[in-house]
């Protein structure tokens, strides 16, 4: 096979496989990193589009639009139009940032396996944005209404009771 070659890191001690200019094998993954609050079936998909994005960006675009929408469902929606799912979450009151970030993902995760006019072979740091607006989703939807609970938690539950009283809306 031409250009294939293999290399002994000098730092380690262990050697690399190398096609063309590509190390193909120890596979790296690479800088992404899931949010600490992802659920664990999300993280698993988003670390395996972090293992391949540099192979297959389009792949990677495809796994993080899945885990939107398991995000999605996460959140209560019905997890089986992602369109749908976030419009229903718009009604509920989202943050428009994280709507703009939702669709985003999902509509370049569509791209990436339906022709269409965004190209992930031609721009591969698209496909890496994703990641920073999947941990930033979840950021907003999972982990900050957990520190809020988790402090809110510590309140008296008289307390609690008068916030409660106070917000009543009367007719």
């Amino acid at each position: 096979m031409n250009n294939c070659f293999a290399t002994l890191c000098y730092s380690c001690g262990d050697f690399a496989l190398w096609i063309h200019e590509r190390i193909v094998w120890p596979t790296f993954s690479s800088s992404h990193f899931a949010n600490d609050d992802m659920p664990t079936d999300i993280k698993r998909d988003f670390e395996e589009a972090a293992a391949i994005v540099d192979s297959s960006p389009r792949g990677a675009a495809a796994l993080l639009r899945l885990c939107i929408q398991k995000i999605c469902k996460h959140c209560g929606e019905a997890g089986e139009n992602i369109n749908t799912d976030i419009g229903r979450l718009v009604q509920k009151g989202l943050n428009e940032r994280v709507q703009k970030a939702l669709d985003i993902v999902r509509v370049i995760g569509n791209e990436a396996v339906h022709p269409g006019q965004i190209d992930l072979r031609d721009n591969e740091g698209v496909a890496g944005q994703l990641f920073t607006l999947v941990n930033l989703i979840v950021e907003e939807l999972i982990s900050k209404p957990k520190k809020i609970d988790a402090i809110y938690a510590l309140i008296p539950e008289t307390k609690v009771q008068a916030i409660k009283d106070r917000d009543i809306k009367k007719s």
